[in-house]
């Protein structure tokens, strides 16, 4: 079976957009990712080192002020994403294991440097109190100056890099 079109990248974008506007004005803040790893990494040293938690003024106040991952809105929305993202493929037939790389990449390559460019990631968004949905994209809807810069940090950082890895991609 022939898998189906994607969706036109401008319709996404703004059915992306209402989604994020609809998220603000229902509960107040906008979407986010991030979150949702860090309170479930986060509750897991709590409930794993106790002692340490007791000792890390940080792990400390964590703990006082949430109820574990079951009750924070970002673990459901993240969990809420997957069942999506699976039930999209299936629609569009587009269910399956495949490796995306270029002509010039390993498998181990590519499999080593996605999860190093995740990890990267993660910390740069624990650094900048947010990854891209939490930052820029529900900052610009709130058309906030740092949620702007962070969209042009973002999008600008990886057309200058992009420049550098093409050819890995490119045959």
């Amino acid at each position: 079976m022939k898998s189906k079109a994607y969706m036109n990248p401008y319709l996404a974008g703004l059915i992306l957009g209402l989604v994020l506007l609809g998220t603000i004005y229902i509960t107040g803040r906008g979407l986010g990712a991030s979150g949702a790893v860090k309170s479930v990494a986060l509750s897991s040293i709590v409930e794993l080192a106790p002692e340490h938690t007791a000792n890390t003024t940080y792990l400390k106040e964590f703990s006082e002020t949430h109820d574990g991952p079951l009750k924070d809105w970002l673990v459901w929305e993240v969990i809420g994403v997957v069942i999506g993202a699976f039930f999209s493929g299936v629609l569009s037939n587009r269910v399956g294991l495949q490796l995306e790389r270029g002509a010039k990449v390993s498998e181990v390559t590519r499999i080593g440097t996605a999860i190093l460019g995740g990890l990267l990631f993660g910390l740069g968004s624990q650094l900048g109190r947010g990854c891209t949905s939490g930052s820029a994209l529900s900052g610009m809807g709130v058309m906030s100056f740092g949620g702007i810069i962070t969209m042009l940090a973002i999008f600008g950082s990886a057309y200058a890099f992009a420049y550098f890895f093409r050819n890995l991609w490119l045959k």
